[in-house]
């Protein structure tokens, strides 16, 4: 009899994958119906409070993230956010060990953080990377893998640590490509 089960489980879980496995949905508007363009976002993706999720051209937003955007989140043209990333406008969480039992008693918290997200233009934000609130980050910056970022970073920042720190420049690594495809130099320039 668990042989028959056995079967039938697998027979349903691959229909379910099949209806419900990660797509890429494209969309030609963002979440304030302005028209962009190339914009991306994983059918896996939970976005809370779309209304203030700020979306540009070119921004691709994979899969299993979660963006949580009441206090504004924006997200500048020809972004990346791989998966598995919190972006998170606001944090209770040291106003829970704070108050305790007593959190819900209380109207104002002390240790409750909210505030808005900014993401520069053609910035990477890498997998299992937490975003926190009151943070902004210049275009051109890459956040590496396991990064929980929090403050202000200028632009053409390698980000990574917990807590995120700068460790480098991204326009040290493009020096390389550029160099050897000059070509290149006058896309690079114009978004400058």
């Amino acid at each position: 009899m668990s042989n028959i089960w056995d079967k039938i489980s697998y027979r349903l879980a691959k229909l379910n994958l099949f209806i419900y496995k990660p797509r890429m949905l494209s969309y030609n508007r963002n979440f304030q119906k302005e028209k962009v363009v190339g914009l991306r976002i994983g059918n896996t993706t939970f976005v809370d409070s779309p209304k203030n999720l700020i979306t540009e051209d070119f921004v691709y937003i994979g899969h299993h993230n979660f963006i949580e955007a009441s206090n504004t989140i924006k997200i500048g043209k020809g972004c990346q956010i791989t998966s598995f990333v919190s972006l998170t406008s606001h944090s209770s969480h040291q106003s829970i060990r704070l108050y305790g039992s007593h959190y819900t008693k209380v109207s104002e918290h002390i240790g409750y953080e909210k505030g808005p997200i900014e993401i520069g233009a053609f910035s990477f934000v890498g997998p299992f990377s937490v975003i926190m609130p009151n943070t902004k980050i210049g275009k051109g910056c890459v956040i590496a893998a396991h990064s929980y970022v929090k403050g202000e970073f200028p632009d053409y920042s390698i980000i990574s640590g917990n807590p995120a720190k700068i460790v480098g420049d991204t326009r040290e690594k493009d020096e390389v490509y550029l160099e050897s495809h000059p070509e290149l130099q006058k896309y690079y320039m114009s978004e400058q």
